[in-house]
């Protein structure tokens, strides 16, 4: 597996020269392991021992195989799901239906669950239980620190480098038929992670959890496509410092954004719930870090297609599906401005404010309402 990781990096991107500095897929998973999350919906009696043989290869193993029992069943149900919610777009939007094929959509996504698994049930090398053990026994609380170090120790940071250019083989064949498409795809990944941490003890679905996210974020922004487009720049240029820069700080960029727009839409929902909604913050901040991806596309690709061809179809078929109102789009731009303004330098800043503008110009009231 190791020679597949150190592969799969190298082809990615050739930026990471001789001085060492990191490629901007190493600097993803760095900032993944960072951005970590752990669920605290669960009781602080749950004991030492539970969390030792949950985590343990065995428990792990025994996680793997619960998913995998139910993942064709639960794939089939959320294409079921994915199709009542977006069949009424294929005729407004008038996609070719024959480009949306069920099989193929779910055979890819259940590969891409396997190696997951696989991922999730190797041997952890990075740090041994007992240290996991000893912050529990030493008072931490569990959930915040023994959780968390186990959580970097199986290592998303790894999926990511194993799996991502996996999915950005997938994206790029479903956006080559028709941009659009890739909504389906998305969508069904999304409803089946969803399903399946559903059927998880509490501490499974804080690890594993962190793993589908990874499956999330390369699948929903194209960051595939952000390296190869990166490897094409000098390491001093000023669009690959700005990226460099803001890499590390889009999943804070996203937070406080979306910390902003709860304040200023106190009482806006969408089909998912409230703004202020757990589930639905999470899916604020992906989308925001997306907007940030497609912005980085456009600035090393040196033009807007990525935007015209990919996110902006995307967001005129899923967003009034899912009941986000545009106006709050819209101020999510401005704050990204705002926010990106902070960060960089007046050279830096340059590079990506034509793309910023013309985002914004795009998402209008002029141009969709």
């Amino acid at each position: 597996m190791q020679t597949n990781v150190n592969n799969n990096l190298e082809a990615v991107s050739d930026i990471d020269n001789q001085t060492g500095v990191e490629s901007l897929a190493q600097q993803w998973a760095k900032k993944y392991v960072q951005n970590l999350q752990v669920d605290t919906n669960y009781s602080d009696s749950v004991k030492t021992q539970d969390l030792a043989e949950i985590v343990s290869l065995t428990g792990r193993e025994k996680t793997a195989q619960k998913i995998t029992e139910s993942l064709r069943s639960v794939s089939a149900k959320a294409w079921n799901q994915t199709e009542a919610l977006l069949a009424e777009q294929v005729k407004l939007h008038s996609i070719n239906s024959s480009l949306i094929n069920p099989w193929e959509i779910a055979g890819d996504s259940f590969n891409i669950y396997q190696k997951v698994l696989e991922v999730y049930t190797q041997k952890a090398t990075l740090r041994p239980l007992a240290l996991v053990m000893q912050l529990a026994q030493e008072g931490n609380p569990l959930y915040e620190q023994a959780l968390q170090v186990y959580t970097e120790q199986v290592a998303p940071n790894q999926l990511a480098t194993v799996v991502g250019a996996d999915i950005g083989v997938i994206r790029k064949k479903y956006t080559s038929k028709d941009p659009r498409v890739i909504g389906f795809v998305t969508m069904q990944f999304h409803y089946t992670s969803q399903m399946l941490l559903e059927d998880l003890e509490p501490i499974e679905r804080s690890l594993i959890g962190a793993y589908f996210k990874v499956i999330d974020d390369h699948l929903y922004m194209p960051l595939q496509r952000a390296y190869e487009a990166a490897a094409r720049h000098d390491y001093n240029s000023a669009a690959m410092s700005a990226v460099r820069k803001l890499l590390p700080i889009s999943t804070a960029i996203a937070k406080n954004i979306c910390h902003k727009v709860i304040e200023l839409y106190p009482h806006s929902r969408c089909l998912s719930g409230a703004l202020s909604d757990p589930i639905v913050k999470i899916s604020s901040i992906r989308d925001v870090e997306m907007f940030q991806v497609y912005l980085w596309v456009c600035v090393l690709e040196g033009n807007i297609d990525a935007v015209l061809q990919e996110l902006f179809p995307l967001c005129l078929m899923l967003y009034p599906t899912l009941n986000v109102e545009w106006d709050i789009v819209r101020q999510m731009l401005v704050l990204l401005k705002q926010e990106i303004e902070t960060h960089l330098t007046s050279a830096e800043n340059h590079t990506l404010i034509a793309y910023l503008q013309a985002l914004q110009e795009m998402f209008s009231k002029e141009v969709i309402g």
